[in-house]
């Protein structure tokens, strides 16, 4: 292994981390109010049938996944895979409601709650209002309390960073409670796969197979400078987490003002056709983000970077709240289309897309609109 390290390796152990992460949420709560709906593959989404083929998944039940049915699939998928589940469109007004229940019993045994999303969330109980010492103590009584008191289950990680406990919260599913101790840490992330790294997208998997980069281990072999150099701050990261560091502390619930994506590329992009393709890749990351995060958004920026540097951004404010990939890139492309940059010379550093305006999001179905006002900034 390589001796390039320029950055100092800093590794917080004093803190105890659990991530709850509620199993089958939407799924569960349906199953729990009606029960005649256990045991069959269950899909919380608008029936095909009903929408023309559009819609998402917003999750599925264990007897759906068996059949490949995930969230973010296109209801229609989710009907060829298994046309016999059922559908329910859901109530996130409803699931909101529960989720404040599922808060509420975090809230007996800490205050140092960062909430991911209805169904997961990180807490610090390093100090706790129990005067408890064991974590892992702490998240077997959260697991017992949701259950006996909301009759749903939920699976927990717990270990010393964020990163670790996400990871844990995931490895036995439903129900499982996994424990990532400061000397385990480095063990259990050898034997994992690249694109289990949070961080890690399918746009880069790639490029680290190249690289010969398949599992924890290899990535470990790689050089920090390498690392930043190919993959720039994520690479940095990436450098720390493979050896079980990742600071980041717990942070309390604030409201999200934006969602967005942008890639400094590095080789400029030369024709239009790789901006609409870089377009159209950023909308889908974004889209990915607010549907996992339950948000959409009314306002769509552009922001387009050029080998001289000089950033320019437009924004379209439209009448309806969108978190399709398809209406992204839509507005994101019309927003290229109008933006004063010679398309047939192109020369771009960086793109950018975000959606700001944010609301929760209903999965409703939405219609595209044939124009919308703009409203436009521009900065040199």
């Amino acid at each position: 292994m390589g001796n390039d390290l320029r950055f100092p390796l800093n590794n917080d152990l004093s803190r105890k981390i659990i991530h709850i992460d509620m199993d089958a949420f939407y799924a569960s709560i349906e199953e729990r109010d009606h029960p005649e709906l256990k045991h069959h593959p269950l899909v919380i989404a608008k029936h095909p049938k009903d929408t023309g083929g559009r819609g998402v998944v917003t999750t599925a039940n264990y007897e759906a996944r068996k059949y490949g049915i995930h969230s973010a699939m296109s209801a229609q998928k989710a009907y060829e895979l298994c046309p016999k589940a059922n559908f329910v469109s859901g109530n996130r007004s409803y699931y909101a409601e529960v989720s404040k229940e599922i808060q509420r019993i975090f809230h007996r045994y800490t205050d140092c709650i960062e909430p991911l999303s209805l169904d997961e969330a990180y807490l610090d109980v390093t100090e706790n209002k129990l005067e408890i010492k064991s974590a892992i103590k702490i998240a077997r009584m959260i697991q017992r309390d949701i259950w006996q008191e909301i009759q749903l289950t939920c699976s927990a990680g717990v270990s010393y960073n964020k990163f670790l406990a996400k990871l844990a919260s995931d490895f036995e599913k439903p129900k499982g409670l996994t424990v990532i101790l400061p000397g385990e840490a480095e063990v259990f992330l050898a034997e994992l796969p690249i694109e289990d790294f949070y961080g890690v997208g399918k746009k880069t998997v790639p490029r680290m197979h190249e690289l010969g980069i398949y599992t924890g281990r290899d990535l470990k072999n790689i050089e920090e400078m390498t690392l930043i150099k190919e993959f720039g701050k994520m690479g940095y990261s990436l450098y720390r987490k493979v050896r079980g560091i990742h600071n980041a502390p717990v942070m309390p619930e604030r409201d999200r003002k934006s969602v967005g994506r942008e890639n400094t590329f590095r080789y400029k992009l030369l024709s239009e056709e790789d901006v609409i393709k870089e377009l159209r890749e950023l909308s889908e990351d974004v889209s990915r983000s607010l549907k996992k995060e339950q948000l959409k958004g009314q306002t769509v920026v552009l922001k387009v970077r050029n080998d001289d540097f000089d950033t320019k951004t437009r924004r379209i404010t439209i009448s309806e709240y969108i978190e399709d990939q398809e209406l992204i890139f839509f507005y994101a492309k019309k927003l290229w289309d109008d933006m004063e940059v010679d398309h047939q010379d192109v020369s771009i550093r960086l793109l950018g897309i975000t959606l700001t305006n944010l609301e929760t999001i209903d999965y409703e179905v939405l219609s595209l609109p044939l124009w919308e006002k703009t409203e436009s900034d521009q900065k040199g």
